[in-house]
């Protein structure tokens, strides 16, 4: 037992003084610096650290405890390891696990620690070390090439100026340093240009540049960065030349050409405001269309003024003072006129001309109401200013000088002067009318109305009111028995001088002038009459921005285009457009003048914009051929002209209106003829030969004809004048219903007329177009007359060859039977029987058949086409027949006689002519139902 006790005891302390001897062999950590700092290159996997990777132990020399095992590596994704070179020494080396890119992270930061290798060759018992720091920087290499932002560079420059910078070039470089990642210089490579650049890339130009000598270069920029590596690309710079900006509008056409019949023409479809570049607060633009030359200040209707009247709706009764001279109005002929005006009547008075207006004239009528209207272009009068100009005076014939009424200019002041007579009124009452005006001296056409209601008078210039800022009083004029005179142009001073003469005269132009008494004026009327036809438009108003604004004066010759944006300004002009709603406009030029001021802020004006004056060109119109076409002649007998119409000399009338077009459906340019419909103004019936004698026959239109139209008509011993702006159609149903009389027809053979149209006034007239009435009397008495089978010289006959074949076909060579003559004289008396009854049913008809215009046939043809031929067996009774033709044959003969008798007494008393009027009438009857064939129109 103690031998087994021994052994246990050795086991123990042997395991005792093991234990003892280890603790003494590893017993001290490793130990490394408290922090490394690295550099690896990019792309490489060696780092370069400061101080060395070493760690030492003081264990050694002892194995195992005083060697280094391991470096271990705390870091997040640190792509880095540390390897032992030397595990006595302690040495290692930090390498990267995977290629390191300097784009991607420039430097790391991580934890290193060493561990020894232990107490023995298991490593147990290791220790480590302290924890170290290590940072590693990842240095850049020059991998990238320069690289610019832009593909191509565009810049413009003015002509004649040097710049500093005219635009910047800018290059980048991927690489991470500074080193190689900034461009350190750029270079033009285009040699021989006047540009150079600095190392930032602006571009400048070395000489002054000229738009005439080059309008653009192209030149190629390279960049480098501080590496010297070359861009990979080079760039490509264009810089246009522009000349010295000129503030202005840009793109429009000096001329501008417009078609009649168009309708609306843009003017300035691709203008644009050029405004430098400078920024604006405001743009105003005036539109001004100038047409002082054309016409009466504008293209306005032609048409007469009377026509013109009509078609605006005035009422009727006015008086032209100054209407186209003519043999009923020849105290107009003495006056100058203004030619080249498409027909407007004006007149020029140059401070010598006057024309007195003839008694039968001038209105008598005046009352409290009456209204004076006339165009009127005045201008100042140097070295005149103290005379008066006179437009319209009434005043004394002879003995004194006392004036009426008058309208006449003084000082460029309007004046009218109306002094009432005493025995219309007695007390102190307003007589002068003063207004100063500046259109009354500014030499441009002016539409002047005045109102008089008295004691208001109210003066209308272009349709926009006056009142007279000076009335002065007067006392009436009182009761003479001297008449007066009415002058235009001056005043007549018939008293208190040696000689009578003209004074005031007037120095300007006038048109139109009348007078309405009994009536005034209407602003709608005054509207109308003073119309311009041509103006100023803007197309597609809904699209112009809503900061645009636009207005026009009355005449649309003046536009105002206001904004603050340049763009919102050049959309609105490009839709200014010129509108002539005339379908034969005047042709000619017209002036346009665009004036542009321009805001900028906290200016007033910044910008000088001149300027811009084009014309617009009316093309002439295809003038338009009026031709009337119709019966030429017409043979009426004289039972017709009798009656209570007479006879249309019109029925069949047509009036048409040829253009000549060349572009027609059929080829490009071929010439054509295009049926026009337009508007006439007046057509004239003209008598030709004696003048119409008012006691025997008249030419006349029923009132009823004019009714629904815009038409009137005035007659006389010389024609018939139908007047209104109307169409075609009407005039032709007008004329349809122009009927001529006589009714004492039997020394008249013949009668003719003559009728032309016109429209605009006489602009273009159609051809004369003559008609012949031929009148038809009785046929000259024959040896035998058969009344019921004889036919009138003016029929035309119908034969019945089967009537003639079933009459005869019985009938031999010699006498015919008894019977066969007893039954052609009973055919023959029931036939005269049919014939009388059936005339007098006829004759009913067709008088009530000529009141309607539409359904009336034109007598010639009734006649032509319903002449009475009766064919009758010659063998009946001879000495019958013969006794009934003498005796009817001298009773005609005595009636003719007893006409003719009743034509030359010609008794002037109205009884008379009645009376004789009635007895021929009733003779006239009396040969109808003996005479069967003058006036039947039954055919069998």
């Amino acid at each position: 037992m103690q031998t087994l006790g021994i052994p246990f005891w050795l086991f123990w302390l042997f395991w005792g003084q093991s234990c003892s001897l280890g603790g003494k062999v590893n017993k001290h950590k490793p130990w490394i610096e408290t922090s490394y700092h690295g550099v690896i290159t990019e792309n490489m996997d060696t780092v370069l650290l400061d101080p060395p990777l070493v760690a030492l132990d003081k264990d050694a020399p002892t194995s195992y405890a005083g060697e280094i095992c391991a470096f271990k590596i705390y870091g997040q994704d640190a792509p880095f390891e540390a390897v032992v070179l030397n595990r006595t020494s302690g040495e290692g080396v930090l390498r990267a696990t995977s290629p390191v890119d300097c784009e991607t992270q420039k430097e790391y930061t991580f934890i290193i620690q060493a561990y020894d290798c232990g107490a023995g060759p298991s490593g147990t018992d290791w220790k480590k070390s302290h924890k170290a720091v290590v940072h590693v920087q990842v240095d850049d290499i020059n991998e990238f090439c320069p690289v610019f932002r832009e593909s191509v560079y565009k810049a413009s420059i003015t002509e004649g100026k040097i710049y500093d910078s005219i635009l910047q070039v800018e290059a980048w470089d991927q690489d991470c340093s500074p080193q190689y990642s900034q461009i350190c210089n750029y270079e033009i490579v285009t040699a021989g240009t006047p540009f150079a650049i600095d190392r930032n890339g602006n571009i400048r130009n070395t000489e002054r540049l000229r738009y005439d000598k080059q309008q653009s270069y192209q030149i190629t920029v390279t960049a480098f960065d501080c590496g010297q590596k070359r861009a990979k690309e080079d760039v490509a710079v264009h810089i246009d030349v522009k000349p010295v900006c000129k503030p202005g509008w840009q793109g429009w056409n000096k001329r501008v050409d417009y078609e009649p019949g168009t309708g609306s023409r843009q003017l300035f479809p691709k203008m644009h405001l050029e405004t430098c570049g400078g920024p604006l607060s405001g743009v105003k633009a005036m539109v001004e269309l100038q047409t002082n030359h054309i016409g009466k200040g504008c293209d306005r209707e032609t048409h007469s003024e009377k026509s013109l009247q009509k078609l605006c709706g005035a009422a009727s009764g006015s008086t032209d003072l100054l209407p186209a001279p003519g043999p009923s109005t020849n105290w107009t002929a003495s006056l100058l006129t203004d030619s080249g005006r498409e027909i407007d009547l004006i007149y020029r008075f140059e401070g010598h001309q006057a024309a007195n207006v003839p008694d039968h004239v001038v209105p008598q009528n005046l009352t409290d109401q009456f209204t004076v209207a006339t165009w009127m272009k005045h201008g100042p009068s140097p070295g005149l200013r103290a005379e008066k100009e006179t437009l319209l005076c009434n005043s004394d014939k002879t003995e004194m000088n006392r004036h009426h009424y008058s309208l006449y200019v003084h000082n460029c002041r309007l004046v009218f002067l109306l002094r009432r007579d005493f025995t219309q009124v007695d007390t102190f009452r307003p007589a002068e009318f003063h207004w100063k005006l500046e259109q009354i001296c500014d030499k441009e056409w002016h539409y002047y109305v005045i109102n008089v209601e008295f004691p208001a008078v109210t003066l209308f210039v272009d349709g926009v009111t006056y009142e007279p800022y000076l009335v002065t009083d007067d006392w009436p004029i009182h009761t003479a028995k001297i008449d007066t005179q009415l002058t235009v142009g001056a005043c007549w001073q018939g008293g208190e001088v040696a000689t009578p003469r003209f004074t005031q005269y007037f120095r300007g132009s006038l048109s139109g002038l009348t007078i309405r008494p009994g009536r005034i004026e209407t602003q709608r009327v005054i509207s109308c009459l003073q119309a311009c036809k041509e103006g100023l438009d803007i197309n597609s108003l809904e699209s112009l921005a809503r900061d645009v604004k636009f207005h026009f004066n009355p005449a649309q010759s003046v536009l105002v285009v206001e904004g603050e944006d340049v763009d919102s300004i050049n959309i609105a002009m490009t839709k200014v457009s010129y509108i002539n709603s005339r379908q034969f406009p005047t042709p000619g030029l017209r002036r346009l003048r665009v004036s542009t001021s321009v805001q900028c802020f906290g200016e007033d004006t910044c910008l000088s914009v001149p300027d811009i004056r084009a014309v617009v060109m009316v093309l002439s119109p295809s003038e338009p051929r009026i031709t009337v076409v119709g019966s030429n002649r017409l043979v009426r007998p004289a039972v017709d002209l009798r009656g209570p119409l007479g006879v249309a000399p019109f029925k069949d009338l047509r009036i048409t209106s040829t253009v000549m077009k060349a572009d027609v459906p059929g080829g490009p340019h071929w010439p054509g003829v295009m049926e026009a419909m337009h508007n006439l103004d007046y057509c004239d019936v003209l008598v030709i030969g004696e003048e119409l004698n008012p006691d025997r026959e008249s030419l006349d239109i029923r009132h009823g004809a004019l009714l629904g139209k815009h038409l009137d008509a005035t007659n006389s011993t010389s024609g018939i004048s139908i007047y209104g702006v109307d169409s075609m159609a009407h005039y032709e149903q007008a004329l349809r219903q122009v009927h001529y009389r006589n009714w004492r027809p039997a020394a008249l053979s013949e009668r003719k007329f003559r009728l032309t149209c016109s429209e605009l006034n006489g602009r273009y007239t159609s051809n004369e177009f003559n008609v012949e009435i031929s009148v038809l009397h009785r046929s000259a008495p024959v040896e035998h007359v058969n009344h019921v089978a004889a036919q009138p010289q003016y029929m035309r006959p119908v034969h019945h060859p089967l009537m003639v074949h079933t009459l005869n076909s019985h009938m031999p060579g010699g006498a015919p039977p008894a019977a066969t003559v007893v039954i052609v004289v009973c055919i023959a008396a029931l036939v005269v029987i049919v014939v009388i009854g059936v005339y007098r049913i006829h004759a009913t008809h067709q008088e009530g058949s000529r009141e309607d215009e539409d359904g009336a046939k034109d007598p010639d043809e009734d006649w032509d086409n319903s002449a009475l031929t009766i064919t009758v067996n010659p063998m009946e009774n001879i000495e019958r027949a013969q006794a009934l033709g003498e005796k009817k044959l001298k009773e005609a003969l005595h009636e003719d006689e007893e006409e003719e008798e009743e034509d030359e007494e010609q008794v002037p008393s109205a009884e008379s002519d009645n009376s004789d009027e009635a007895e021929e009438e009733e003779e006239e009857q009396k040969k109808k139902r003996r005479l069967v064939w003058d006036s039947s129109s039954m055919m069998y």
